[in-house]
C-alpha cells in the first residue's frame, strides 16, 4: 500500500555534473526518477542532523545540560558564526 504525502513543487540550482549524474542514474535504473533522487538525498540529510542533534542533546545532558547564552555566543565567535535574530 502506497501512503501518499503532500508535495509541494520547488525550483533548486545544482552543479551541472550533479544534475547529469543524477540523470545516469535515472538512466541506469538506480534512481526511479530526479525527484525521488533528491526526495532521499534531502530525507537522508534530515535523518542525519537529526542524529547529529539527538547525540549533541545527550551529551549535553551527560555534561550539565545545555548551552547557556554566554557559552553560545563564545562558540558562535570561535566558529565565525553569527547569530541571526528570529
Amino acid at each position: 500500500m502506497v501512503i501518499s504525502m503532500a508535495t509541494k513543487k520547488v525550483t533548486i540550482t545544482l552543479p551541472e555534473e550533479q544534475v547529469a549524474a543524477m540523470r545516469d542514474l535515472v538512466a541506469l535504473g538506480q534512481a526511479d526518477s530526479i525527484s525521488g533522487f533528491v526526495h532521499h538525498a534531502v530525507n537522508t540529510a534530515l535523518n542525519e542532523v537529526e542524529l547529529w542533534r539527538m547525540e549533541l542533546d545527550a551529551a549535553l545532558e551527560r555534561t550539565g545540560g545545555p548551552l547557556t547564552e554566554e557559552e553560545i555566543a563564545w562558540a558562535d565567535e570561535i566558529l565565525g558564526h553569527s547569530r541571526r535574530e528570529p
